[in-house]
């Protein structure tokens, strides 16, 4: 299961699954970071030489099916529906084969999921874009690991809706989640300093950097 399909992400997924393999895809919101290689993706599960597989569940907020037809620009009608089926999400409970998940609405300016994952007793959750939430903060409490976006750095902070990384690492203390990865790294801010200001504050548990092949065991 890919929790958001951004650009790029469909040749860095190579690299640890075949594409055959993904069973369900789950897209955080339309903006085109989070879900634009949905269309090498469909091209992949259409145009493929050993034919098109079984169609799989693309979840998504209420619109998905038609925004991705128009990012590749195709009619809506079929648009992708011959390779996934897509499927509206909604806050509160979900199950996706064996993963448990809890949706929230996070404070973005389009209609914006976090994610909590559970299965055999482990727990990831996953901010995807957002400003100050407390609804995170029920997400990951007592979560592993927080995957968490920290696009500011403090005194450069813009509009309410993405995170510095010190106040990813807020809402991962209050949260009292065991892990904290920043991710939603911005190419104009060091990242180095944003592993400085999340690691000054109150959380006491790890701090990692997200990059491309980062594997995380929890055991």
């Amino acid at each position: 299961m890919l929790l958001d399909l951004g650009n790029g992400s469909v040749g860095a997924l190579q690299r640890h699954a075949p594409l055959d393999r993904i069973d369900a895809v789950c897209l955080s919101h339309h903006h085109a970071d989070h879900c634009l290689d949905l269309c090498p993706f469909w091209v992949a599960r259409t145009f493929g030489p050993d034919g098109r597989p079984p169609r799989i569940p693309v979840y998504g907020p209420a619109g998905t099916a038609r925004r991705m037809a128009q990012a590749y620009g195709l009619e809506e009608h079929p648009g992708m529906a011959e390779a996934f089926d897509f499927v509206t999400l909604e806050p509160g409970s979900a199950q996706i084969g064996p993963f448990r998940l809890t949706l929230a609405h996070m404070n973005h300016p389009v209609e914006t999921f976090g994610f909590r994952v559970e299965h055999a007793g482990r727990s990831i959750a996953y901010s995807a874009d957002t400003g100050q939430c407390p609804a995170l903060v029920d997400l990951a409490a007592g979560a592993d690991v927080l995957l968490c976006e920290a696009s500011y750095l403090a005194g450069t902070a813009g509009p309410d809706m993405h995170l510095t990384a010190g106040q990813a690492a807020e809402h991962a203390a209050r949260a009292g989640a065991g892990r904290l990865v920043l991710t939603h790294l911005v190419p104009w801010n060091e990242a180095r300093r944003s592993l400085e200001e999340a690691s000054a504050g109150s959380f006491g548990g790890p701090i990692t950097l997200a990059f491309s092949g980062l594997g995380i065991d929890l055991g």
